[in-house]
């Protein structure tokens, strides 16, 4: 069965790259721009694991993240944070909100891919 990952991010290039990028490694791939949409997504769909930034309209991933987790139904999918925020309190107050991973941009693509795999292995 494919996995499926939820792209949360407001920059169309990063969005497209990675969609691209995962969509050739046979991810069911499902896209938002804020935080919002992505709890939109979330009402219906279950991804294996959500990569999302920090820094975006409306609902900020810390946001996002928190609501995810206090969720009963969503509490246990995969949560990557992939932000340009690269300050240690930054990365902590991700880590401890109960992201799984805490990556940095920019980025390598082949980094992503392989924190990804690792983690929906």
């Amino acid at each position: 069965m494919k996995k499926k990952i939820l792209i949360v991010d407001d920059e169309p290039n990063i969005v497209m790259s990675l969609e691209y990028t995962f969509k050739k490694q046979d991810f069911e791939v499902y896209i938002a721009r804020d935080g919002s949409e992505a709890l939109e997504i979330l009402k219906t769909q279950t991804p294996d694991v959500i990569l999302l930034d920090i820094m975006m309209p409306n609902v900020d991933g810390y946001q996002t993240l928190s609501h995810i987790k206090s969720d009963e139904k969503l509490k246990d999918i995969k949560v990557v944070f992939l932000t340009a925020k690269n300050k240690a309190s930054d990365i902590e107050k991700g880590l401890t909100l109960g992201a799984d991973k805490y990556l940095t941009k920019p980025f390598s693509v082949k980094k992503i891919v392989s924190e990804i795999m690792e983690l929906v292995a």
